[in-house]
């Protein structure tokens, strides 16, 4: 085993399940709702914000990564089911200190994996300085201004995923 195997392993088992809620409190949640709400009112995508603390030892021991998860957590939550295949997944793994952004193929289409990197950077250069909730936030927006310009708002249209935060 790797220094590297073993340090992520302690990692994932001293980083509990109340530590989504130190990084990410009450408040930051549902600052975090309200922003995929007031997004998803400007267009017709649909986005969902899930938070994982850690990994199951035996996820570790098989050497899952984040975005493995994040792949699961996508078909999971079946952001890939959206009416016009315009889901957008943000998952964050807390003891990993890692993410990924996820979106259904009509999105990913038109955004471009260049588009994502974008997002990401400004997400990263938060979340290295602690800013947990604004590096979301400002995800959100910048995901948000994507579906805007290609899934423009044109009627009302039924939620199809759950705006408020999942912790998994």
């Amino acid at each position: 085993m790797s220094v590297k195997f073993i340090k992520r392993l302690f990692r994932h088992l001293f980083v509990w399940p109340g530590m989504v809620q130190k990084q990410l409190p009450v408040q930051a949640m549902r600052n975090i709702e309200a922003a995929i709400a007031k997004s998803e009112s400007l267009h017709q995508g649909e986005i969902c914000f899930v938070v994982e603390a850690n990994l199951h030892v035996l996820d570790i021991l098989g050497g899952k990564s984040a975005r493995t998860r994040a792949i699961e957590t996508f078909s999971n939550f079946k952001v890939w089911d959206t009416e016009h295949n315009n889901g957008v997944l943000i998952y964050l793994l807390l003891a990993d200190h890692d993410f990924e952004i996820l979106a259904d193929r009509g999105v990913h289409l038109r955004v471009g994996a260049t588009g994502w990197e974008a997002i990401c950077k400004g997400m990263e250069a938060r979340f290295r300085q602690g800013q947990f909730e604004a590096g979301i936030l400002e995800g959100i927006q910048k995901i948000s201004e994507q579906l805007e310009q290609h899934y423009p708002s044109q009627e009302k249209k039924p939620n199809e995923l759950k705006n408020s935060p999942i912790i998994i």
